[in-house]
This record gives C-alpha cells, sequence and structure tokens, in this order.
C-alpha cells in the first residue's frame, strides 16, 4: 500500500473553491478505485497550503486510478472547475510507504 500526498498551494482568497474541488473528490476519488483518507484546507497557520491523501496498492494501481478518474464525469468537471477557477496555485505529489506498520485506519480485512 502506498499513500499519495497531494501539497496545495492555493489563493487564500478562493477558500470555498477549494471545499468544493474537495467535496466533490470525496465522491469520485473512491468511485474511481482509491481510498480516500481526505482533502485539508488551512484553519489556522498557513492560510495557502491544503492536502489531498488517499491510499492506492501500487503504483500500477494508482496509474489506473488516474486514468479512471480523468474518464470519470465528475473528474473531468472537476478538473476543469480548478482549471477555470485558478484557486490553485502549485500542486505537488508524495508517495509515501508506512514503515513503522500499518495503523488501524489502513488495514483492511
Amino acid at each position: 500500500m502506498i499513500t499519495c500526498v497531494i501539497r496545495y498551494e492555493i489563493d487564500p482568497f478562493a477558500r470555498d473553491a477549494f471545499t468544493t474541488y474537495a467535496r466533490n473528490w470525496a465522491e469520485a476519488i473512491p468511485r474511481c478505485g482509491a481510498d480516500l483518507v481526505g482533502y485539508f484546507a488551512p484553519h489556522e497557520g498557513s492560510a495557502t497550503t491544503a492536502y489531498g491523501i488517499y491510499h492506492v496498492k501500487d503504483l500500477a494501481a494508482y496509474e489506473a486510478y488516474r486514468a479512471r478518474l480523468a474518464a470519470d464525469p465528475l473528474g473531468k468537471a472537476n478538473y476543469e472547475f480548478a482549471r477555470n477557477a485558478r484557486f490553485i496555485l502549485k500542486e505537488d505529489r508524495l508517495f509515501l510507504k508506512c514503515v513503522s506498520g500499518l495503523p488501524a485506519l489502513m488495514v483492511q480485512p
């Protein structure tokens, strides 16, 4: 299992747009095959840093998931929404592997 952590730099005056974006992904991501942990928007401290976090089996599963997400009607609409509204200033992806043992949230039956 690998975890994808997406770090966003967002427009601090467009948090509502990021919230809409995140809620759309909360529907589309699980449907397309990833285990969504959640999207996290600024609360206190940095007004521009947000995160999206999800798990996939491996990088091959990630590539298949991304293809399904790009073809998904809500996925397509959400990509277009972000492109048009321009509230995401920067986006970085990091792939991590848990090496301390699986936390209870990641254990699957």
